[in-house]
């Protein structure tokens, strides 16, 4: 099978490898209003990665993580909270930082920087925001940028990296907009995008047709509909 990746609404996406491993990023299900109602409760998980530690991305992961006994690779200090919250204890395995690559089967995760801020529903602290390089075997190597605004070094994950694919919010307000999601693009030399965390609630407006007017020439700017499978 190939390499798949389903945009389940906003920031929420589900990765099913060629070996067969089913990944969920930043799993905002229940909750969400535009992830479609099949799709609320998962078939199967293997692993969840999240960016940040923000409600509308950490979402369903300990529910997910319970009912699966699936790892949950995050952020040191968002993976220690959410031990704190019942996940079980894995030993500082699943809890890198910036730079530092986790491997788990078949799917790499590798911890990049992110400008934005991350904090718990009791707003706990919790840590700095990360974006993530996911490389799993024998498919493209994606770059989910969380929730962010573009900044330089986006050329240094390029170049270090090597990711195929950008995962890039494009909403405006609370991350870049479809401008600014132009320049990211520029700076990760990547011929593909999928926007996301956009149109779910009022104040992220932007639509990936104003970042397909913007983008560099040759970038192919995806536009699944929740739900969508997209081939990769």
């Amino acid at each position: 099978m190939a390499t798949s990746l389903t945009w389940l609404g906003h920031s929420a996406f589900r990765l099913d490898t060629e070996a067969g491993t089913r990944v969920y990023v930043d799993p905002f299900l229940n909750g969400n209003p535009t992830c479609p109602a099949d799709e609320l409760e998962p078939e199967r998980c293997d692993l969840i990665a999240l960016t940040h530690g923000h409600s509308d991305h950490v979402g369903d992961t300990l529910a997910i993580a319970e009912r699966f006994g699936c790892p949950v690779v995050a952020h040191i200090e968002v993976r220690q909270w959410l031990t704190r919250q019942g996940l079980s204890d894995d030993g500082m395995a699943h809890s890198p930082n910036k730079g530092g690559t986790v491997v788990v089967g078949d799917v790499s995760i590798t911890l990049t920087n992110a400008n934005h801020s991350s904090s718990a529903p009791d707003g706990t602290y919790l840590g700095e925001p990360c974006g993530l390089v996911v490389s799993p075997a024998g498919g493209p190597a994606i770059y989910f940028a969380g929730d962010t605004n573009v900044f330089g070094d986006m050329a240094l994950i390029a170049r270090l990296y090597h990711p195929r694919i950008a995962v890039l919010p494009i909403g405006g307000h609370f991350t870049m907009d479809p401008h600014e999601a132009a320049v990211a693009l520029e700076l990760l030399g990547v011929a593909r995008c999928i926007p996301c965390h956009y149109g779910t609630f009022g104040l992220i407006p932007g639509t990936p047709s104003e970042l397909r007017r913007q983008a560099p020439s040759g970038v192919k700017v995806l536009e699944p509909t929740p739900g969508e499978t997209l081939d990769l």
